[in-house]
């Protein structure tokens, strides 16, 4: 398969890996000097990973954590600037290591250059996850 070129198809099929627990081929979507931010980040958790490295480690345990088996609501919105979307979701699944319910809504703001994430801003909600939740790399 082709690499898909627009930013929604490219984050699309990141969905589709993130699904599969490829977490490896969704690292594989970045750009070597991309950023994820995470501005509601509560305190001890990463609130910015600078490079694909970065984004790597703290993604490697992802599936460790939350087994997600879904994303029930999405919707992608174009902005002025072809390269960056607005996306609107709901991931659903549970978390591994008390079996219970995982279901998170999300918005991220995700630009992409030359079929690339340079930069992936992730509005979650931090309150939503049970107290003691391990997650992807957080130390936590």
């Amino acid at each position: 398969m082709s690499a898909p070129t627009s930013p929604a198809d490219l984050y699309r099929h990141s969905l589709r890996l993130l699904l599969d627990k490829n977490i490896p081929g969704w690292v594989g979507l970045w750009a070597e000097d991309g950023v994820m931010e995470f501005p509601f980040a509560p305190d001890g958790w990463p609130r910015r990973l600078e490079g694909k490295e970065a984004v790597a480690a703290y993604m490697r345990h992802y599936p460790d954590h939350i087994d997600l088996q879904g994303f029930p609501a999405l919707l992608i919105h174009q902005t002025t600037d072809p390269e960056t979307i607005v996306v609107e979701m709901r991931g659903v699944g549970r978390l591994t290591r008390t079996d219970s319910p995982f279901d998170m809504t999300y918005i991220a703001v995700v630009t992409v250059r030359d079929g690339r994430i340079t930069s992936y801003r992730d509005y979650w909600n931090p309150l939503a996850l049970e107290p003691g939740t391990d997650f992807a790399g957080s130390g936590r």
